[in-house]
């Protein structure tokens, strides 16, 4: 299985919201992304739904100062 198949089956999530999100970015950024910001991309997959959504609508920010840089490439 390819890396990016991988990620596109660790994006599906139980939230529709994230869903869409999630497979937006993976389009739109996954290719151009550094080995280490896909690294990072994985660890924020890592979260919970709900606490993912809030990193990502900036209603909390993420622990990982590393996250924050990826998370701002959802704008």
């Amino acid at each position: 299985m390819a890396e990016i198949d991988r990620v596109r089956w660790h994006c599906r999530r139980g939230l529709l919201e994230l869903d869409v999100v999630l497979t937006r970015f993976l389009e739109s950024h996954f290719e151009t992304l550094s080995t280490q910001e896909r690294v990072v991309f994985n660890r924020l997959l890592d979260y919970p739904d709900n606490d993912l959504w809030d990193f990502l609508t900036g209603k909390q920010p993420p622990p990982d100062p590393d996250a924050a840089l990826i998370i701002r490439l959802f704008d």
